[in-house]
């Protein structure tokens, strides 16, 4: 049997790899395809089609763009995305230009609270990426200003924390639009995640066409919830493992969830790629 991985992240987001670095995993693993899903940004994905190719492992083009419902954030995944596009790319840089805007208000709060630390050092962090979060937290806990990453969300910069500072607004129905727009297919990722599930039943009144059923935080009884609600509404059933590195807690993820290359060739099949 051959497997899959559709949600694996590069440095060119939060991730820690580089995308030739991703690629050349997924075929230490026998990965016979992967989706590359930066969030917001499409920068990763001609380097990993390059080394693909050359490590046989089948790369599919894609992204995950964040957005807002309600004051919960949902991720919509897209793939098989018209990433050249400029139309696209200029939405992108918009974002992009708003995340900016965003680290640098939250460095503030963090300052105000007594934890110094600079934009420069997060820039240092991200380097080319797309700049979040976690690269503000990696810089917290590099200072030794906090133990992981997760206390750095839990206890400062999660949303319920003193220095959260609220994203750039892209609603989940706009970034269907926009994914469909390039010629792309939109799937709600890691659905288990979301605290209001009745956007999942809106989201397919607007034009989702799939849902990640799989997925490394999704539980046995998740996964049955979502496998019986994508047939329920005719939705393409994908999976991936969120993976941001080769190892997180001990723990190798990429391919980690043994999701069979069958849900790729129904894809395929369903949307004649």
């Amino acid at each position: 049997m051959d497997f899959i991985d559709l949600h694996v992240h590069t440095n060119t987001s939060d991730g820690l790899l580089s995308p030739k670095e991703v690629v050349y995993w997924a075929h230490k693993k026998n990965l016979a395809a992967i989706a590359i899903t930066d969030h917001d940004t499409v920068d990763g994905i001609d380097e990993a089609l390059f080394y693909g190719e050359k490590y046989n492992v089948e790369v599919i083009p894609g992204i995950e763009i964040n957005t807002d419902y309600k004051g919960s954030e949902v991720h919509i995944l897209g793939y098989y995305i018209g990433y050249k596009a400029t139309w696209f790319k200029d939405i992108l840089k918009k974002i992009s230009s708003a995340r900016f805007d965003r680290a640098k208000k939250i460095i503030e709060k963090l300052d105000n609270l007594g934890l110094e630390i600079t934009f420069d050092e997060v820039l240092e962090i991200s380097g080319e990426a797309s700049i979040g979060r976690p690269h503000i937290a990696r810089v917290l806990v590099n200072k030794k200003l906090a133990y992981n990453n997760k206390e750095v969300f839990d206890k400062y910069i999660g949303i319920n924390g003193p220095a959260y500072v609220p994203r750039y607004k892209i609603t989940p129905c706009m970034a269907i639009e926009y994914i469909l727009k390039s010629g792309g297919i939109p799937v709600l990722a890691h659905p288990g995640l979301i605290k209001d599930r009745a956007i999942i039943e809106e989201l397919v009144e607007n034009n989702l066409k799939g849902i990640e059923v799989f997925h490394t935080k999704h539980n046995q009884d998740m996964v049955k919830l979502f496998m019986d609600f994508a047939k329920k509404h005719d939705l393409i059933i994908t999976g991936g493992s969120d993976c941001h590195g080769v190892f997180t807690d001990g723990i190798s993820l990429l391919g980690s969830l043994n999701i069979d290359k069958k849900y790729l060739d129904i894809l395929k099949t369903e949307f004649h790629i």
